[in-house]
């Protein structure tokens, strides 16, 4: 049985993660190769997309790819520390 004072804890988590989630999402994350730069949200949605150089598709493709992996995996990054404060409020282990 859940008890008043844990049903009020949950409520403050939800509260807290919907906060952090709007943070998230005006956080805005780069990553820039040889021939593109890829910008992401804190939320992991692409923002925007430029083109520096558009004359050899083929390594075009392979630096978006590239470009794209590292600004994801700096935006998940982001989205982590900002959750670890939350879960480190509600004595999750590991969480700081």
């Amino acid at each position: 049985m859940v008890s008043f004072s844990q049903a009020k804890d949950m409520f403050r988590l939800q509260r807290e993660a919907k906060k952090v989630k709007k943070e998230l999402a005006q956080i805005h994350v780069e990553a820039e190769g040889k021939l593109c730069k890829v910008i992401v949200t804190g939320e992991q949605e692409i923002f925007s997309i430029e083109i520096l150089d558009s004359s050899n598709p083929a390594a075009l493709a392979a630096d978006m790819k590239d470009t794209f992996n590292r600004a994801m995996k700096k935006a998940q990054l982001v989205s982590s520390e900002r959750m670890q404060g939350i879960m480190g409020q509600m004595g999750f282990p590991g969480a700081a």
